[in-house]
């Protein structure tokens, strides 16, 4: 890390501990019922101001690729841009060491919460051989907008968005198909679209592969109570247990689940949590603490739009049969998403060629939490398919946590 990295880092770290400090006060005191609402409102806007006049954005860059010598390598791409896509400003990054290698375009999870920070610490290995496309959907971190109308916030609004970043990828870098790579929430996006545009897809990655939400929230309230009762934590029972099994009231509610999940094991298995995520993201040249907050709006924006829809989702009756290679990317230990679930709708599959890859030591991240072996499938599995050095009827060889090409 370079000393003028290390320095904004260790600043935009200090001013999210003081960040944190004063939010703690502030619901300390909303607790004890010694700040009124409306100075409470005041002192969140009076500390967001003076962190914008303090220049919290200040040394935000996504850094060139460059030679031994310190030269840009020529035909390499380093930008961070804000595009016009379904009608309103969405932020992208492009970067990659060559525009000739294949497109990657990343499929954050959420809805709403913004991973590209992550991809870049923990994947930027990709970016030797894939020009990588990082996006924030509408409404997620810089993408979110007070304005954007509401009725927009639609699965399939979505999906028509994506199709504006295909073909715009697609014109600018002279490419015939594009590779998607769906977390989570992005798969539901990236499975409809390939289903929809097969022309325009070379391969699909489903990270985490959504496949029956209704089912798979059910699954994700039992693991909860179940640890919980193995554990002895009745303040964690008793919370379940007066929440009640899905559907859910409201976005809390769910977000309370996903709590537990998370601190039961069900979300990071390797020694991983939320808290070193955001230190992780933070530490990148491209994140600053203006896009903390915005995670923080776009998400709670994001989810009370699409939480009825997206949690009344599933693929596993309509989306069975695909005309492009499928790899799905599972962590054994993922109870936030079902695995269990994402295994048998892979079996139901039908496509050229298929597989799937299970991360031993992961629950719902496996980009984060087994990060090399990830980019290793990525580059040593995808990359040759796309680039046509083998074929769906002269597969690559299987590895030891693979459930195989399926022709």
């Amino acid at each position: 890390m370079t000393a003028k990295k290390t320095f904004w880092t260790t600043l935009k770290l200090r001013r999210l501990y003081m960040v944190l400090k004063m939010i703690n006060v502030m619901n300390n005191d909303r607790k004890t019922g010694k700040q009124t609402f409306a100075n409470l409102v005041f002192l969140k806007n009076a500390v967001a101001l003076s962190f914008l006049l303090l220049g919290v954005g200040c040394g935000i860059q996504t850094a060139p690729f460059t030679d031994a010598e310190g030269r840009i390598i020529p035909g390499s791409i380093a930008t961070m841009e804000t595009l016009t896509i379904g009608g309103i400003p969405q932020n992208f990054w492009f970067r990659g060491v060559s525009r000739s290698n294949p497109v990657l375009i990343l499929l954050h999870g959420g809805p709403g919460a913004s991973e590209s920070a992550l991809f870049r610490h923990y994947n930027s290995a990709l970016e030797q051989h894939f020009l990588v496309v990082y996006w924030e959907q509408r409404g997620t971190g810089r993408s979110y907008h007070s304005d954007i109308p509401p009725e927009s916030m639609s699965i399939d609004r979505f999906v028509r968005d994506l199709d504006e970043v295909t073909e715009l990828v697609k014109r600018r870098f002279n490419k015939d198909k594009v590779v998607l790579l769906g977390h989570s929430w992005g798969t539901v996006l990236g499975t409809l679209y390939v289903a929809r545009h097969r022309e325009k897809v070379a391969a699909y990655v489903g990270v985490a592969q959504i496949a029956d939400m209704p089912q798979g929230d059910r699954l994700s309230y039992e693991f909860a109570i179940s640890e919980a009762r193995k554990r002895g934590n009745y303040g964690a029972l008793s919370e379940l247990e007066k929440i009640g099994p899905p559907p859910y009231a409201s976005v809390d509610d769910r977000l309370t689940i996903g709590n537990w999940v998370e601190r039961f094991g069900g979300a990071f298995h390797a020694d991983l949590s939320t808290g070193k995520l955001i230190w992780a993201a933070l530490s990148t040249d491209e994140m600053s603490l203006i896009d903390l907050v915005k995670f923080g709006q776009g998400n709670r924006f994001s989810l009370e739009l699409l939480d009825k829809e997206f949690s009344e989702f599933h693929l596993t009756e309509r989306y069975r049969s695909f005309d492009v290679p499928i790899f799905f990317l599972l962590g054994r230990y993922d109870r936030h998403i079902s695995s269990v679930l994402a295994e048998r709708y892979f079996e139901t599959i039908e496509a050229p060629c298929k597989r799937l890859v299970w991360f031993e030591q992961s629950a719902h991240n496996p980009p984060f939490e087994e990060p090399d072996r990830f980019n290793q499938v990525l580059i040593e599995q995808v990359l040759p398919l796309v680039r046509g050095r083998v074929t769906c009827s002269n597969p690559m060889p299987k590895s030891g946590n693979d459930a195989g090409i399926i022709n």
